[in-house]
Order: C-alpha cells, then structure tokens, then sequence
C-alpha cells in the first residue's frame, strides 16, 4: 500500500516531469501581410519568397506561389520591428539557398508599418518605355520575304539607332522579344543591350544580322509551327518581357512586359510601334 508519503513524492515527481516536458512557445510573433497587385503563378516550380532586412541582413519570410492580392505571414515581432526593407525574390526550382536568388522582382523601404513595393526600385524604371521595329529578313539572299522577320531597330533617321527604350536590368534579369505565331510564343532572343546582338538567332538564315535585337524566322520552327510560312509578322502580337535569368521556363513569356503592340501589314522600310503595358506588380506591406 502506497503511504502518504510515497503519495506526495509521486505527485511531486509529476509535477516536475510536466514543467520539463512543456513546449516552448518561442519568441512572440507577428503578422506580416503582402497587398500586391499583378501577380501571377509562376511555372515550372519556381516560386515568390519574401524577405525583410534587418541590420543588413535578410531574413525570409516564408515562399508562396499565387496571385492571391492579400497573403498574411507570421514573423518573429522583434525581427519585423527593425526591419527597414522588404525584398519579394522569384526563386527557381528545388531552391535551397538560405539567401535570396538576383531575380528581386519588387522592394520597397518601410516608413512607419507600411513599405510601399514596385518593381521600379529593384529590377529598373519603365516610366518612360518606348518600342520601334522593322520587318526585314537580312540574314539571307531572298528579296521580296521582309514579312519573316522583325529586328528592334529605327532606320527612319539619317544613321540606324536602337528601336527600343529601355532601362538597363538589375542583376538577375534579362529581356527578351516574342511573336505570338498561331497562339505560340516564340523567341526573338534574350539580351541587355538594345545596341547590340541578342543572345541567339535559332530561326535566321546564315547572313549577317544587324546589330539589335532580333529574328528571322525561316528555318528551324518550333513544334507546332512550320517556317518560313507560319513565320509571317503581319499582323501578330509582338512583346518585349523581363526574363528570371537564370530563367526556368524558355516556353512561354514572363508576365511582366515592358512592351507590347501588334505589327502592321508594311515591311521595311515602314516603321512598327510598340507601346508601354504598364503591367508591373505593385502594391504594399504591412507590419
């Protein structure tokens, strides 16, 4: 039989044993909410990670991928009172790199609880965007197909300049041409320089290319296309996006473009417009 005393030695023991087992709570937390418009789901396993600054150093504040316009996280509160910056990263696929990837994609300084975020402060200025082109096919000898092919320049002055007016591109970032050809984007070729060659010409004939941005579409097509003949420009979509560089999807444009338009029925020496989108994500954080 279990004597009194025994009784109080058992009951002090599960009392100890009940304050070593307790959970620890950690440090207070609080929330951190994203209002941001003009997101859209990335692909091919990329996703968005959040970060504030604290002291220099960024801390995330969790991944996503939607294009919800109102996401709530939790932070530490100690960590979210000193932070002075939020930073919205796109991250790549399988990431496990404790620091944010080059492609930040909005920030912004916060001034009391609120830090206003756009893509202008990290990725470049498209206030004042402009686009021009030509539809020529200068990379081989047939004379009268100026329809398969377009090149961002602007021959109409007395020397030939750069069709496009565009920022240069933060870290992380590249830009890249598009024609939408039967519902299919295809590639006019990724860059930074307006002034000089894109990064490849996979449908151009084996001529000299000017010295800007552009494509020739006559060999080669994508599945689904057939070349030169599904490669007429008259007519179709053309967009100038910002790319992930590394980029992990090559299919399809990132939805942010600086520049869209559609291309008239005149081949060169006629002069095409493209037009600012003004389709940036924007928007606010909350602490």
């Amino acid at each position: 039989m279990m004597t009194k005393k025994m009784m109080a030695i058992a009951a002090i023991a599960l009392g100890l044993l009940g304050v070593s087992c307790s959970s620890d709570d950690g440090p207070p937390v609080s929330n951190l909410t994203l209002e941001l418009v003009g997101l859209e789901v990335l692909t091919n396993g990329a996703t968005y990670e959040g970060w504030i600054v604290v002291d220099g150093e960024a801390i995330s504040t969790g991944k996503f991928n939607s294009a919800a316009n109102s996401l709530t996280f939790p932070v530490i509160t100690s960590n979210l009172e000193n932070a002075t910056e939020f930073i919205l990263s796109v991250e790549p696929p399988n990431d496990s790199d404790p620091d944010p990837s080059k492609t930040k994609l909005l920030s912004g300084t916060f001034s009391g609880n609120v830090a206003q975020v756009s893509v202008n402060t990290v990725v470049g200025d498209f206030s004042a965007v402009s686009g021009r082109f030509i539809m020529a096919t200068p990379t081989d000898v047939v004379a009268d197909n100026d329809e398969f092919g377009i090149w961002f320049e602007d021959p109409s002055g007395v020397q030939t300049v750069a069709g496009l007016n565009l920022p240069t591109l933060a870290d992380g970032w590249k830009y890249e041409g598009w024609v939408i050809f039967n519902n299919i984007p295809v590639t006019t070729g990724t860059f930074s320089d307006v002034d000089n060659f894109d990064d490849a010409s996979p449908y151009s004939g084996n001529g000299p290319s000017p010295n800007y941005p552009g494509e020739d579409f006559l060999n080669s097509a994508p599945q689904g296309l057939t070349f030169p003949t599904d490669g007429d420009v008259r007519g179709k979509t053309v967009v100038i996006s910002i790319e992930p560089f590394p980029d992990y999807d090559q299919a399809t444009p990132f939805f942010v473009k600086p520049l869209s338009g559609i291309a008239g029925q005149n081949v060169a020496p006629a002069i095409n417009n493209i037009s600012a989108t003004n389709n940036a994500p924007f928007g606010r954080v909350l602490r």
